[in-house]
């Protein structure tokens, strides 16, 4: 530390002659101003493709993103998302395989179509609608793709998949006309979720429950043929001829009692013939009592009979008097679905509201032709419907009951809240809607144009894909297994303009699909391809099946349900328009990643879709995660005020906070998020940044080529540290193999603060700041320090992506331009680390005891800081060999000014605490005796003139 020529007269600032640290990296990151401008840098310089070309050749992870909805604001549950896939394809891409990550977007559909028919009005033609449809939904994907950029999210950016994108649209169809061929399409009646707000039907995982008010009523219908009823209870006929008998129905939905074609009783249930004021009412047995007491009403059971004896019983509608539209007859068909837990045990079935009713009718010999279907798409009954017509059936309920209260034939109606399906984009009630729908069969049948048969049902292959795929959280598995395993057929058509069409004519009388439909397909693909599914609107009949079939057939024009879209992109992107990733046809994305609603979403109508063309999965793996929350784990709404935007967050806190805070979050539950929350996180963040920069500032000197010091001729404690960094980046690989982040952020946090903040870097300052600049104790800590930036940069990366990347160049100057073109680091460690940090494991624990005791003299106030102590340390045989193993570097381990050994008793070591003899070195400031025993020097120690003026200390140990 060169110059003793000073005079001692000369007032000596020996601050200025300590190896003080110095980087230019600052203790305040400034992140929303300095943020974006990596971003720019990023996106200029091509970094992705830069990381692309990097990995060629190295083995590919591909994470297929689900594509959020080009539709508004991205709000924080998105930040969520796409930042989990940014550090997985990271991670990955430290790891040293070429991770691929194409960004895509939704693009099609009812959301889309609802915002421009609120800008523009419901009356646009169809060519309109779809232009002006493209055009918002292009304006909402830049607006989106700027704010996940600002998060720091990397991937092909400049060339993101679209499910509106021509290609997308035919690879599309391309995908339909497999799943046609391989027998797993159909077209039939059947109810379908409908919602009246969408005016389409909707798919099984578009629904989800809520709080429902409705009316229950118990309704009579009267039998039709008294003797065929009194025979079937064993009865020569019914004791009273002046009443009328009944079968009693309960229901919750007045509204199809006007379509009522049938009644269900269980063919196993025993059904009581009650005799009441009301007439004899046919009930089940159990229930007798319960259903009086309702109908206010007393009554004496006078025969009773099983529901088989009751079989094709003829009951009059409830209107069948009120109007000649009514006068039918609802016939019994046995049905297990029929209960005696509640209500009468009697169910009423209107086959086009109900799928248990349509199929039990359809068994009973109804055709499609017989099945009445009132309700039209916006929810009102047709206008010739008898009584109800023009009324929406939500508005119609209390007519209905006052009709049948003028009847006579309501007994009871009561209000009541009940869980009840609702559509998940408008939170509106929903009814179950017999249409003619498109479908894909989940289990066995023929399908239409069937080219191929496969070996097993879409629902077997779907279930035999789950068992392969790997699940985090595991319980995702059960989840999609049960969803699969209960899952209706699939609808895939929907009334709608704004979508992928369905290429399909179908002939004016039969109803037949036209017989060149697979070349058709082929016509479509084209057509599409070529100018995007508006160029297949406007072809004409004529155009496609030529002037002789054109006036026989009608053009469909329906078009895909929006999963179908989403669900189909494995194909089409993967193995099409971004092949060039690498990605080859027949192999599996390695992951899908979104929320844990998209069990039932994008997740199960991919599955399906691989299934039916490739028969497996087209993942790997899944991952779900939770939804975000304030605070007080209450859902975030704007009515409550408590969302959080995360384009605010960025600009007051910067994009990294918000990072931080996904990565050190358990994302397997939801997600709380507020500012105190934040508060915590950057407090987090700042103690991080703080120990990067302790370990920049200290390696600013340091160039490894010529100072690295060899690692068998390090000091022990700074061959320890490299064991124990080793030992935590093996923790971390492993947390960041399963995509588990907030263990490696907790780690790393007690990393900073109580392995290299509390122990190592506070051991190391003294020899750091005061050994010879150049001498082999400064040199064995930087490069214990050195490698230990290395390997920490690239663990914190994948979260803390700008703060590395600012980190980087200042750390390793004239390297690699990217921190993310680096792989994980490859510490080198001696082949005694496991005993080292098992001695070194027990130093510590001794030392903790030591701090205990002198914290205790300090809270007395005998005692300021640590160097004032003194200490001496009694400890069983084998810690005192292990103590005396340290030599006179005891003391600086301990960060004591003096400290002594002595044997103790077995046990736990004790600590004697005394002020340290000697006066405070003004350089080292350690106490010592020997302060002032050079003349020229009274404020230095022996040590620190030797460091500064002679042949410098030799440590050994620390």
């Amino acid at each position: 530390m060169s110059d003793h020529s000073t005079p001692a007269s000369t007032p000596v600032d020996y601050r200025s002659k300590l190896n003080l640290p110095d980087t230019p990296f600052p203790m305040r990151g400034d992140l929303p101003k300095r943020e974006p401008q990596w971003v720019q840098q990023w996106e200029e310089g091509g970094l992705y493709q830069k990381l692309r070309a990097a990995r060629k050749g190295r083995p590919l992870f591909v994470l297929h993103d689900g594509p959020p909805y080009a539709n508004g604001q991205i709000h924080i549950g998105h930040a969520v998302n796409k930042i989990l896939k940014d550090m997985i394809v990271k991670s990955r891409q430290l790891e040293g395989f070429d991770a691929a990550y194409v960004p895509g977007w939704d693009c099609h559909g009812l959301p889309i179509e609802n915002a421009i028919e609120k800008l523009h009005g419901r009356n646009l033609s169809r060519d309109d609608m779809q232009a002006k449809a493209r055009a918002f939904a292009q304006e909402q994907i830049a607006q989106q793709m700027a704010d996940f950029k600002r998060l720091g999210v990397l991937g092909d950016w400049e060339q993101p998949y679209k499910t509106m994108n021509y290609a997308n649209e035919a690879g599309e169809l391309r995908v339909l006309k497999k799943v046609m061929e391989r027998g797993f399409l159909y077209r039939g009646l059947k109810p379908v979720y409908w919602c009246f707000d969408c005016q389409s039907s909707l798919a099984e995982f578009e629904i989800e429950y809520a709080d429902k008010k409705s009316d229950t009523l118990d309704v009579a219908f009267k039998a039709h043929d008294r003797a065929r009823l009194a025979a079937a209870f064993g009865l020569p006929a019914l004791p009273d001829a002046a009443k009328d008998a009944f079968a009693v129905i309960w229901t919750t939905t007045a509204w199809t009692i006007p379509a009522n074609q049938a009644l269900n009783l269980n063919p196993e249930i025993e059904y009581a013939l009650v005799d009441t004021a009301r007439g004899y009412l046919i009930l089940a047995r159990v229930l007798v009592e319960k259903c009086l007491e309702r109908f206010g009403l007393t009554g004496e059971v006078i025969a009773t009979a099983q529901g088989k004896a009751l079989a094709d019983l003829p009951f009059e509608h409830p209107l069948y008097d009120a109007d000649a539209g009514y006068r039918r007859l609802s016939p019994v068909i046995l049905a297990d679905y029929a209960t005696a837990e509640d209500g009468t045990g009697i169910v009423h079935s209107a086959p086009a509201y109900g799928v248990d009713d349509f199929y039990s009718c359809l068994g009973y010999g109804f055709k499609h032709n017989d099945i009445l279907t009132p309700v039209q798409a916006g929810g009102v009954y047709a206008q010739d419907f008898p009584l109800f017509g023009g009324l929406h059936i939500w508005k119609a309920v209390p007519v209905i009951l006052d009709a049948l209260k003028l009847a006579g034939r309501l007994l009871a109606t009561q209000p009541i809240t009940h869980s009840y399906p609702h559509c998940w984009r408008h939170k509106s009630p929903v009814i179950y809607r017999a249409t003619a729908q498109w479908f894909v069969r989940m289990d066995e049948g023929q399908g239409l144009f069937a080219q191929e048969q496969p070996p097993m049902t879409l629902r077997q292959t779907a279930l035999a894909a789950i068992e392969q795929t790997s699940f985090y959280p595991a319980n995702g598995k059960a989840r999609l297994h049960d969803m699969i395993a209960n899952r209706p057929d699939w609808g895939i058509s929907r009334q709608r303009n704004w979508g992928v069409p369905l290429p399909f004519f179908l002939h004016k009388e039969t109803e037949e699909l036209h017989p060149r439909t697979m070349e058709i397909f082929d016509q479509a693909i084209a057509i599409v391809e070529q100018g995007g599914i508006e160029a297949w609107s406007r072809a004409s009949a004529e155009d496609i099946l030529g002037p002789e079939d054109a006036p026989h057939y009608n053009k469909l024009n329906d078009v895909l349900d929006v999963w179908f879209d989403s669900g189909s992109t494995f194909s089409h992107v993967l193995h099409g328009t971004h092949a060039a990733v690498g990605h080859h046809s027949g192999q599996e994305a390695d992951l899908y990643l979104e929320g844990h609603d998209q069990h039932r979403g994008w997740f199960h109508s991919s599955l399906l879709l691989s299934c039916a063309l490739n028969g497996r999965a087209p993942y790997k793996g899944l991952l779900t995660h939770g939804f975000t929350v304030d605070g007080q784990g209450k859902k975030m709404s704007k009515s409550l005020g408590n969302t959080v935007a995360p384009q605010q967050v960025s600009n007051k806190l910067g994009a990294e906070i918000i990072r931080l805070w996904v990565a050190s979050t358990d994302y397997s539950g939801d997600l709380a998020i507020d500012e105190k929350i934040l508060a915590r996180v950057v407090d987090a963040y700042r103690r991080i940044r703080n120990t990067l920069r302790f370990l920049l500032a200290n390696t600013s000197d340091f160039d490894p080529s010529r100072d690295a010091v060899p690692l068998e001729q390090m000091l022990e404690i700074d061959q320890y540290a490299l064991a124990r960094a080793a030992a935590l980046q093996r923790e971390i690989l492993a947390h960041y193999h399963v995509y588990e982040f907030h263990p490696v952020v907790a780690k790393l946090q007690v990393y900073c603060s109580e392995e290299l903040g509390a122990f190592y870097l506070d051991v190391l300052k003294d020899r750091l700041y005061v050994t010879q600049e150049k001498s082999l104790a400064r040199r064995s800590a930087q490069t214990a320090l050195w490698h230990i930036t290395h390997a920490m940069l690239r663990w914190m990366a994948p979260f803390l992506s700008f703060t590395a990347e600012e980190a980087w160049p200042i750390f390793a100057p004239g390297q690699s331009e990217s921190i993310f073109i680096e792989t994980f680091y490859d510490i080198p460690v001696t082949a005694s680390a496991d005993q080292l940090l098992a001695k070194w494991g027990r130093i510590r624990a001794i030392r903790d005891v030591a701090n205990k005791e002198i914290e205790t003299v300090r809270a007395s106030g005998q005692l300021g800081a640590s160097l004032q102590a003194a200490i001496t340390i009694s400890a069983a045989p084998k810690d005192y060999e292990l103590l005396a193993s340290l030599g006179q570097d005891l003391k600086y381990v301990f960060i004591t000014s003096a400290a002594q050994l002595q044997v103790g008793p077995e046990g736990e070591p004790t600590v004697q605490v005394a002020l340290a003899p000697g006066r405070k070195c003004a350089m080292t400031w350690h106490y010592s005796e020997d302060v002032g025993s050079h003349p020229d020097y009274p404020e230095l120690s022996a040590r620190a003139i030797s460091n500064l003026f002679g042949a410098g200390e030799v440590r050994s140990i620390a």
